[in-house]
């Protein structure tokens, strides 16, 4: 037998149309225009560079080429998902000082007090976001390329420990207080929105017709020249 699916159904069976919320956040770090020599001549593709997170210790990168950018970003966002790898954040920061190399690549990562942020720049600002490191310090010390500044940034959190040290507990215990209290007015502004969702007047179709065809009657009687105002019912 030979089965014959339309491209939605095939969307669907492979995950659905990606239409809806994922909990990673998504970040495009690089796009560019690469060329290949073939027997014919130049062949152009895109490259793209996209960086996936949840902001609570998960974070991943992913490369692709495509010929379309819209291509080559979806095929990265794939790649960065199935690449996720979890780093040990703690207290918004990271437990130690380190320095990683990775090619050309060297970048340094320092911890930080509460209510500095993340002080670095590039890409290494986007991937210490994207894991949740709320402070830290960060310098790129060697080369400029952004593709080898987000995996020598993903081999540095992949070298922390998961011990923390004594004087970082009173850091964590602020950074559990502020968490919680951020959840606390994420939840109050999603009430709030459900609530203004629901007192939200909702006009149906045929509602939405006779308002247009309202407004039809109302032009054809004033565009006739010389027409009489319509009497207005009692």
């Amino acid at each position: 037998r030979v089965y014959l699916y339309s491209m939605s159904q095939q969307r669907n069976q492979r995950g659905g149309d990606r239409r809806e919320k994922s909990e990673f956040d998504q970040s495009i770090i690089d796009i560019a225009r690469v060329t290949r020599v073939m027997a014919g001549g130049k062949r152009m593709r895109f490259r793209a560079c996209v960086a996936l997170g949840n902001k609570k210790g998960k974070v991943g990168i992913g490369i692709a080429k495509g010929a379309d950018v819209q291509i080559a970003i979806s095929k990265a966002t794939t790649q960065a998902e199935k690449n996720m790898v979890s780093v040990h954040v703690v207290g918004g920061t990271i437990p130690h000082a380190v320095v990683a190399k990775f090619k050309a690549a060297k970048v340094m990562l320092k911890p930080a007090a509460l209510g500095t942020g993340v002080i670095a720049g590039g890409a290494v600002r986007t991937i210490l976001t994207l894991a949740g490191a709320e402070n830290v310090v960060g310098k790129i010390l060697g080369s400029q390329n952004k593709i080898n500044n987000v995996q020598v940034t993903i081999k540095a959190l992949l070298m922390l420990k998961d011990a923390v040290p004594e004087h970082m507990k009173d850091q964590v215990e602020a950074q559990k207080l502020v968490s919680a209290q951020r959840e606390k007015e994420e939840k109050l502004r999603e009430a709030e929105r459900e609530k203004e969702e629901k007192n939200r007047p909702r006009r149906g179709r045929q509602d939405r017709r006779n308002q247009r065809s309202n407004f039809r009657k109302q032009d054809s009687g004033q565009s006739k020249p010389g027409a009489a105002p319509a009497e207005k019912k009692q």
